[in-house]
């Protein structure tokens, strides 16, 4: 049976899934709470933006800052990629 994460999980058994499979928790919170909703499609191919591998070490930076990844400052633009992808 799935733990009761409280109100800010809205599908429990998702969320353990993901984490078990080494999501972070932001992130198997994401994607749970996108699966509970009918609105959303998360299985359906993702946003317009380039690859990362297009975009400019600023424009990484900037998104890192946005989303809040720590370190960014000493990163080079492959840990950048890495960090928002895994973020």
């Amino acid at each position: 049976m799935a733990k009761d994460h409280g109100n800010q999980i809205k599908d429990d058994s998702t969320y353990e899934d993901l984490r078990d499979k080494g999501y972070s928790k932001e992130k198997a919170a994401r994607i749970a709470n996108a699966q509970a909703n009918d609105s959303q499609h998360p299985s359906k191919k993702g946003g317009k933006h380039h690859k990362y591998e297009k975009w400019t070490k600023d424009e990484l930076y900037d998104k890192a800052k946005d989303v809040g990844i720590e370190g960014r400052s000493n990163m080079s633009k492959d840990e950048l990629i890495d960090a928002l992808r895994n973020h």
